[in-house]
């Protein structure tokens, strides 16, 4: 089953790569920011699993974003593989570091520390004139091994980017749930004593989980800032991370595509619901959450389960 989710998988990437040229732009802009915030919704769901519910996964997210902008704005470094590179690997050291703390937490408290350490991040942001205050600044376009694209050329250069990255994420996470850690979110959700009595240390597993989730979230944040071309401090505020939440309830945890569709599919209604109801567009969102809750209470990622029982009952 494994094997055929990932050809299907990546049929299902090669085939966005392969239109995205055939796109109107706006479209293509629209994907490139739903794929990108779905590497955090990704990472949402590995913590999902376990029982744990972030509302502070802003935090590493605008840490990512951060991470590209002051490099383009005080280095000569552009390579856009490069600056993802740095920006994963200053939100998993954040992760890491902080995950000493989160990690001996559990449900609301968890959720509020998370957020607590989020909204630090944002007030340091607005305070500090030299990363923008309240405004942000703009982030540096990128180069691609040399190559410097422009204008809709730009675009599906990180459109291709996002997607390839979210192919090799998608896979990896899918491996991981088939690992011993990865196998072990539910029981650690049901019963920690009884997994403590495996012999296995259930503040590491989440320790790990927590550093995963925090490079998928700066990933997702760098290459966000990319695509917008600007940093703010709202990317730390706590809405953000409402939003990835929502997105979460909406994917499920139940499949990895789930967050990828999940993510497209909020992105799309949210952008609809702009153009027909500027001022109360919200209402549009909430309505599609409730009828998610009511029919689809385990998500989108459900309508896959269902659909490969389908010809195993035929």
């Amino acid at each position: 089953m494994g094997s055929r989710a990932n050809l299907v998988g990546a049929l299902a990437f090669l085939a966005l790569a392969a239109v995205a040229a055939m796109l109107p732009a706006w479209l293509v802009s629209l994907s490139t920011i739903a794929f990108a915030n779905a590497l955090v919704v990704l990472g949402l769901v590995i913590l999902w699993r376990t029982g744990l519910v972030p509302f502070g996964q802003a935090l590493f997210y605008a840490i990512g974003a951060y991470a590209v902008a002051l490099i383009g704005r005080y280095t000569s470094w552009r390579d856009v593989f490069l600056m993802v590179a740095i920006a994963a690997a200053m939100s998993g050291i954040v992760a890491f570091a902080l995950g000493f703390l989160l990690a001996r937490y559990r449900d609301i408290f968890f959720a509020m520390l998370s957020l607590a350490m989020s909204m630090i991040l944002y007030g340091v942001l607005v305070k500090t004139e030299t990363l923008g205050s309240t405004d942000g600044f703009h982030v540096e376009a990128g180069t691609f091994l040399g190559y410097r694209p422009h204008g809709q050329a730009l675009n599906l250069a990180l459109f291709w980017l996002v997607l390839g990255l979210s192919a090799v994420a998608a896979f990896l996470v899918g491996l991981y749930f088939r690992t011993l850690a990865g196998a072990l979110a539910v029981p650690t959700r049901d019963n920690e004593i009884r997994v403590e009595f495996l012999g296995i240390s259930v503040n590491r597993l989440i320790h790990l989980k927590l550093v995963i989730s925090g490079i998928l979230a700066g990933v997702g944040g760098a290459l966000a800032a990319l695509a917008v071309e600007h940093v703010d401090p709202n990317m730390a505020y706590w809405t953000t991370s409402g939003g990835f939440v929502f997105v979460t309830i909406l994917a499920g945890a139940g499949s990895v595509a789930a967050a990828f569709v999940g993510s497209l599919v909020f992105e799309l209604v949210r952008s609809i619901a702009v153009d027909l109801m500027p001022n109360t567009w919200q209402i549009i969102l909430g309505t599609a959450l409730l009828l998610t809750i009511l029919f689809l209470p385990e998500g989108l990622g459900s309508l896959f389960h269902r659909l490969r029982r389908t010809p195993e009952k035929a």
